[in-house]
């Protein structure tokens, strides 16, 4: 599972295994990506306490090294789909219980966060959708749900739901259209994936019905 995902990753990076290989050697997003699969992977598999020890300490090692190097806090304990892309680095918190979907981005300066007090994350989390573009300083806080598709605008204060293909933005954020994020969102495959392709469909009855 865990190389599956790393390998879904990785072919958001470019078209070309060139352009991958540019991407998870510079990119420091990437790095932390790589290391969040790889702490996830020994958070979720049973085996042996010794082998669970030693990994641990190397998972200690791997996560001190990206949130210093990257600046992007990615929590074994956070559930994150496969086609996870962070294009830019720069203070992105993850909270420990999130849940983000298939194919996302998350731009610099995001928060996902939960609404309790003193670390705890007692007052629930958000939880994404698949291909949803979180931009740049915005922050999702609370026990919220982000549909599939939707579209998180630059500086956006999420405390409420977003539904599927909805675009938000504003502090607090509203929603202004269901186009949703298509624009923003890419990888390989995608003009195949059903799932997006039944979304994008609906957008366009939305968009035909508005005008």
């Amino acid at each position: 599972m865990m190389f599956a995902n790393l390998a879904e990753d990785v072919r958001r990076c470019g078209s070309s295994p060139y352009e991958r290989v540019r991407e998870v050697v510079l990119t420091p997003g990437m790095w932390a990506v790589i290391g969040y699969r790889y702490r996830r992977w020994v958070f979720t598999t049973r085996m042996p306490k010794l082998l669970r020890f030693v990994l641990n300490v190397l998972g200690v090692m791997v996560q001190l090294f990206t949130e210093v190097a990257t600046q992007v806090q990615l929590p074994s304990s956070a559930s994150i789909g496969p086609g996870l892309y962070v294009p830019h680095t720069g203070y992105i918190v993850v909270s420990s219980r999130a849940v983000i979907g298939r194919h996302c981005t998350l731009a610099q300066g995001v928060t996902i966060g939960h609404a309790g007090g003193g670390g705890k994350p007692e007052g629930g989390c958000p939880v994404l959708g698949d291909r949803v573009y979180v931009g740049p300083g915005s922050a999702l806080i609370g026990p919220l749900t982000v549909g599939d598709d939707a579209l998180i605008g630059v500086g956006a204060v999420v405390t409420r739901s977003v539904p599927s293909r909805g675009v938000v933005a504003g502090n607090p954020a509203r929603l202004f259209s269901r186009n949703g994020s298509f624009d923003l969102i890419s990888y390989p495959g995608m003009e195949q994936d059903r799932d997006r392709g039944a979304s994008l469909a609906l957008a366009e009855v939305h968009e035909t019905a508005l005008n």
